[in-house]
């Protein structure tokens, strides 16, 4: 296996109680990068990241994740991997220091101390090692658990939704400590619902039903969705979006604060459609290029088009 590949699977695929979760996913991750999964619920993002670290044996498919088979060297996998879950799962009666001196000892981490106040600084915890976890606020908690995910120098990283009900500075924070792993060498997958951090990844992938729909960049996944999207400012947008939406060329119409997304999978149809509208003085229209939520609203429609 080529050393700055992480991981390199294919048609990987898992059933629970004969229901089909992930189909034939193929994926190659590179050593360092943020490899975001996107999905509705039970779209197969978590069962996915599982079986690349690991965590859950695939019933069908074959690859690597950091040199080890996904199917025969499980154990060895597990050993070089930090996962870190959605829900805080850390002793909310101790305080930040014997929290990951507590994780410390259950790794066998050598020089624990050493260890400990490293992960301490690394993570910003200076000023709060003797605060009780359970007084902390959600973002420090988070930055706390991720602390103690990486206590064991894994190579892997695993976060599954991890700012859930986090304040959007606590996100900024979390992702740049994140940005941080991956230029030292580590790589992380993560599974996560809010489009900015999607752009945040180096690559990303959407999942519906089990399979992958797209992947690449965040650029790329927008390049190649074929979307044309227009951004249209004015008054009594609401009524406009009714009427908009009701042309046989727009594919959707979405709010975005005091504006409009509008988008077609077909330029000069779309246009075409909305060249009434575009001629009102009272509207202002922008084409723009479209945004991942552009993309992956139109990904989940036709997804759910073709399994109906």
């Amino acid at each position: 296996m080529n050393d700055a590949v992480a991981i390199d699977v294919r048609g990987l695929s898992k059933s629970f109680d004969g229901k089909r979760v992930v189909r034939d996913l193929t994926l190659t991750v590179a050593r360092g990068e943020i490899f975001g999964f996107l999905g509705p619920n039970g779209s197969g993002k978590t069962t996915s990241i599982r079986m690349l670290c690991g965590l859950l044996i695939p019933d069908a498919g074959e690859g690597h994740c950091l040199g080890y088979d996904v199917i025969r060297e499980t154990a060895q996998i597990k050993r070089e991997v930090g996962y870190m879950t959605q829900r805080f799962s850390l002793y909310e009666d101790l305080s930040v220091r014997e929290n990951l001196d507590f994780v410390a000892r259950i790794y066998g981490v050598q020089n624990r101390a050493r260890v400990v106040d490293a992960a301490i600084e690394r993570l910003g915890l200076a000023q709060r090692r003797e605060q009780l976890a359970g007084t902390l606020s959600g973002g420090w908690k988070q930055r706390l658990a991720l602390a103690a995910t990486t206590l064991h120098n894994p190579k892997l990283l695993l976060l599954d939704e991890p700012t859930a009900g986090v304040d959007p500075k606590a996100r900024r924070d979390f992702w740049l400590a994140i940005h941080q792993l991956a230029a030292d060498g580590i790589t992380v997958l993560v599974s996560t619902h809010y489009m900015d951090e999607a752009e945040r990844c180096h690559r990303l992938a959407y999942l519906s039903f089990g399979q992958i729909l797209t992947q690449g960049t965040p650029s790329q996944v927008a390049a190649s969705s074929g979307l044309t999207t227009w951004v249209v400012a004015g008054a009594d947008l609401m009524q406009l979006a009714e009427a908009l939406q009701r042309l046989p060329d727009v594919a959707q119409v979405v709010p975005f604060g005091d504006a409009l997304h509008v988008s077609g999978t077909h330029a000069a149809q779309l246009e075409a459609a909305l060249a009434p509208y575009q001629a009102r003085a009272e509207l202002t229209w922008t084409q723009t290029q479209p945004g991942l939520e552009d993309v992956f609203i139109q990904l989940v429609t036709e997804a759910g088009e073709g399994k109906a």
